[in-house]
């Protein structure tokens, strides 16, 4: 499996909904509201960076509300 930490920037005052959205989706494990230069951070796991890729783009990207993300795979040394 591979997990990433997905940082999320939301239009102003979208970013509880776009948390709950974000949660249901298969995948993610976490999803919670921040404050800083992100509003929202999220958790998520797929069985191979092609598919974490397709969790993004096609699905978390479509959310409305979302302006940008930033994906950092979580790596182990």
């Amino acid at each position: 499996m591979v997990q990433a930490y997905i940082l999320i920037q939301t239009e102003v005052g979208k970013a509880a909904e776009v948390a709950g959205q974000v949660a249901a989706l298969e995948g993610v494990l976490q999803a919670d509201d921040v404050t800083g230069p992100y509003d929202v951070i999220v958790r998520a796991e797929a069985p191979n960076v092609d598919d974490l890729g397709r969790l993004v783009v096609a699905r978390i990207q479509a959310i409305d509300g979302i302006t940008r993300t930033l994906t950092c795979p979580v790596v182990r040394l």
